[in-house]
Parts: structure tokens; sequence; C-alpha cells
């Protein structure tokens, strides 16, 4: 028996791939609103995170910021009382200044040197002066300068030619002079005194072991 399909077969297929086409059509947008949907979320959910994350951190700054000018206010106080011990200890010291000074003085001046008057102003000391010569003047600040800590940065301010009356009727060439002289406090000397002794240990030793006979 032959069977004879009567239908529009073509458009029926037509409707059915039309109908197939939607029904993807549909199905790819759902899964693309999904997708979209959960990506947002998640995005959403680590920028909350992050931004908890933030104000905690937040937090936690202005804590460290409040501790840190906690410790800067510490330290200000800690200078201030240290510089304050540092001005007893050198009041306490500055005491025996005047006996240093004297005595280092007195110590370091050539022969042919007089002295005629002294001031001093806070650590800078004055000397007005007569020597019998210029080199004497030139000994006295090499003394200044190398032979004792408790002065340092001498220097000559002025140096006249004049006269000294030896008797009624001799008159002696001399040297008018002034020197100016920095006196170290008494902390500052003991350092100088350290720093001399240990430059002058090595020296001495590399000195003592060149000059010392080969043993056989």
């Amino acid at each position: 028996m032959i069977l004879i399909n009567l239908l529009p077969h073509r458009e029926a297929a037509r409707k059915r791939r039309k109908d197939i086409f939607n029904i993807t059509l549909g199905a790819s947008v759902l899964l693309g609103g999904i997708l979209a949907g959960t990506v947002y979320l998640w995005f959403e959910a680590a920028i909350s995170h992050q931004q908890s994350n933030n104000q905690v951190l937040e937090v936690e700054i202005k804590k460290l910021e409040g501790q840190i000018k906690d410790i800067a206010g510490l330290e200000a106080e800690i200078a201030a009382l240290r510089a304050r011990q540092q001005a007893v200890e050198d009041l306490q010291s500055d005491r025996n200044l005047p006996v240093h000074l004297l005595t280092e003085l007195t110590n370091q001046l050539p022969d042919g040197v007089y002295i005629n008057k002294m001031t001093q102003q806070d650590q800078l000391v004055n000397l007005t002066g007569v020597a019998q010569s210029n080199e004497r003047v030139s000994e006295l600040l090499r003394n200044l300068a190398g032979n004792t800590p408790w002065f340092s940065k001498p220097e000559l301010i002025e140096i006249t030619a004049g006269t000294a009356p030896v008797s009624p009727k001799e008159q002696k060439r001399v040297y008018n002079f002034t020197i100016r002289v920095k006196l170290m406090r008494a902390s500052e000397a003991e350092k100088q005194a350290q720093t001399a002794k240990a430059a002058v240990a090595p020296a001495s030793a590399a000195s003592g072991g060149a000059m010392s006979p080969a043993k056989t």
C-alpha cells in the first residue's frame, strides 16, 4: 500500500528547526545570565571582603599612628632628660676648668713668652702677651695645638713688633701678640686623651717590632 503525505513537510521541518533555534538561544541567554550573575556576585563578595579588610587596616593604622606619636613623645622626653643630665655634668666638670686652664697654660708656655692678660667667654679664651721673638709665638701655638688635650684650635689674632724697657737707657725689641684658643670641657679633654693614646699605642708597637732583633 502506498502512503502519500499530504501535509506540508517542508514548512513543518522549518518550524521545527526554528523552534529548536529559539530554545537553544533562550537556553544560551539564560545560561549567560546565570554566569554573569554568578561572576557579578563573586566580584561583589570579593569587593565587600576587601573593603572589610581595608577597614580593619585603617583601624590598625590609626592605632599604630597613635603609638608612634606616643613613642615620639617619649623620645623627645628622653632627649630632654639627656640634655639636662649633660648640662649638669658639664656644670660639675666646669668648676675645675680654671684650674686646668692655669695649669696647662703654665706648662705650655715656652721660655721668653709672657701672658699679660687673659679673658674667657664661654669656651673661648683670649691670651694677650709678649714674646721675645716670632719663633716663641709659633712654639706657643704648636704647644696649644698638640701638646695638651685641654686646648684646641689655637688662632693667632694679632702680632705686632714693639719695645720693652730693659734699663732706663736701653730698649729691647719684643712682639706683642693676641691668641684665641678653645678650652675643652673635661669630658672632651678625656675623649681626646683616650684617642691620642689609642693612636700612639699601635705606632709604638709597630716601631718596637721593627727595632727588635730577629731570633735565631
